[in-house]
């Protein structure tokens, strides 16, 4: 008697831990990262292929787990009872006692101790136990196979075809959301955070969302006289700049100051406005709705750094650089040479100064906002398109969770805003004039 009770014990202690075997595997093989398991791959890891596959086959893997687990935790269950009869025969109070103590311990140490540590130890356990449970997989899949068949014919029997359900997810998006989430668990800073989001945006930004304006370009006229063109040229504080005859709109060129530079020492006499114009580089126009991705690629295969943003009418509206893409995703690049002055001023607890020709995304990015860039590039902009005008100093407008104040006007143009964010209890999009 003595020898079947720990006959039956030790059984049951295999069972349990078969049982969590199981569980802690199936755990960690859902919980691993692919792109974790993709390095290992590529690295030579032998486990790391079989626990890929098994991600890849997860009817099979699903099946396999489901069918042992259940297995043992009912011959489990079945043997502890009948050890209770034996033990202490047909009595209901000793059945339901066993049936507590062994729904206790499948809980505890089949299913929430693994899984705890298979979640804490992902790569350790799925690594270590993959090779088994590919084995068992192989062992089961004639039942799997026949169960999944059956279950499709079923589902498909209620209208419901899992082989046409969609199951697609951007790659862009699982990267998005893994950027945010690890910086909102604190493992990433915002700063990276915006770069590898601004990364992603690349192909959904448009060169007309960052241009920097025609208004803002500095550029030279070709019928100045030629000491003229080299004075403006030299006084500027950029290294390259179109150039118009005629009318503003007839862009013919854009001149390297770097060019002119070494034209004047190579030439110490009079330079004549020829010579300075043989020096522009024929000008390369591009559409506004380019995106910002296919405009880097073409900078690197064209190897020029400045373009012509142009309208769907030809009209050219502002440049768009090199420098203006990577600075939309490292953020400002600020040389010597530059001005420090980011058009954004806090004024108080949520409260800021804005110049009107600040881009909605460099506000957005800096203060943490989401203000909708859809139709509009720049706050200012922002104002104008919801309000439906163009307001007076003074005017004040709720949208989107925020009151603008126009501070500053210069004719038709918003210079200055005083934003201020409104208590969640406003309502973000009524208009007040």
């Amino acid at each position: 008697m003595t020898n079947n009770l720990f006959l039956y014990s030790l059984i049951i202690l295999l069972f349990v831990l078969l049982s969590a075997f199981f569980s802690a595997a199936e755990t960690a093989l859902t919980a691993i990262s692919r792109a974790r398991i993709y390095q290992l791959v590529m690295a030579g890891n032998w486990r790391a292929k079989i626990a890929s596959r098994l991600r890849r086959e997860k009817e099979s893997l699903i099946g396999t787990v489901l069918l042992g687990n259940t297995a043992v935790n009912v011959a489990a269950s079945a043997l502890a009872t009948s050890l209770a009869i034996t033990v202490f025969g047909k009595e209901g109070a000793a059945v339901a006692i066993v049936t507590v103590l062994m729904t206790l311990l499948l809980v505890v140490f089949s299913e929430i101790l693994p899984k705890t540590y298979a979640i804490q130890n992902a790569e350790r356990v799925a690594l270590a136990l993959s090779p088994v449970l590919s084995l068992l997989v192989k062992l089961f899949y004639p039942i799997t196979y026949a169960v999944q068949h059956f279950i499709r014919l079923l589902l498909k029997y209620f209208g419901v075809d899992i082989t046409k359900a969609n199951t697609f997810i951007s790659a862009t998006d699982v990267i998005r959301g893994t950027i945010e989430l690890h910086h909102r668990e604190g493992h990433m800073v915002k700063q990276d955070r915006d770069m590898l989001g601004s990364i992603l945006d690349l192909n959904d930004i448009e060169v007309e969302k960052i241009m920097v304006h025609r208004k803002q370009v500095e550029t030279l006229d070709a019928g100045l006289p030629p000491e003229k063109l080299v004075a403006e040229a030299v006084s500027t504080m950029h290294s390259r700049l179109p150039v118009w005859r005629g009318e503003p709109d007839n862009i013919i060129g854009v001149l390297h100051v770097k060019n002119l530079v070494r034209l004047l020492g190579d030439r110490p006499g009079k330079v004549s406005s020829e010579a300075i114009l043989a020096l522009c580089h024929k000008p390369w126009f591009i559409p506004e709705a380019t995106s910002l991705r296919d405009q880097l690629l073409a900078f690197r295969n064209q190897r020029q750094h400045l373009a012509i943003v142009v309208d769907e009418y030809g009209g050219w509206q502002g440049i768009v650089t090199l420098e203006d893409i990577i600075e939309e995703i490292v953020g400002n690049i600020d040389d010597e040479h530059d001005e420090i002055e980011s058009g954004i001023q806090r004024a108080g607890q949520d409260v800021y100064y804005v110049n009107g020709d600040v881009p909605l995304r460099d506000a957005n990015r800096s203060l943490g906002w989401s203000l909708p860039d859809e139709h509009a590039s720049t706050v200012a902009g922002l104002v104008i398109h919801e309000a439906q005008t163009i307001p007076a100093a003074g005017d004040h407008f709720n949208l989107h969770g925020f009151r603008f104040t126009v501070v500053g006007k210069d004719a038709r143009q918003i210079t200055r805003l005083k934003i201020e964010k409104l208590p969640d209890t406003r309502l973000p999009q009524d208009v007040e004039i």
